[in-house]
């Protein structure tokens, strides 16, 4: 292939992805890190202050009930 038909490709390929892109809606921004940072570090503290109040009752309950499990009887 010539040069001049590389080009001409080359062209074309550009014209069909910013064509698809704009009907897609999408630009070349893949998202928002620091909002997904925000998200994820909320979600952590959330989880450990739910833990912390949480935390004892819950390991009172899982005690609870591998104790409440009878093993097999021995003869």
């Amino acid at each position: 292939m010539t040069h001049a038909g590389m080009s001409r490709a080359r062209s074309v390929l550009v014209r069909f992805r910013t064509g698809l892109i704009g009907r897609l809606g999408q630009d070349r921004e893949r998202g928002d890190v620091p909002g997904w940072v925000l998200v994820t570090l909320m979600t952590a503290g959330l989880v450990i202050a739910l833990w912390a109040v949480a935390g004892p009752a819950l390991a009172q309950v899982f005690t609870d009930a591998i104790s409440s499990v009878k093993g097999p009887t021995v003869p």
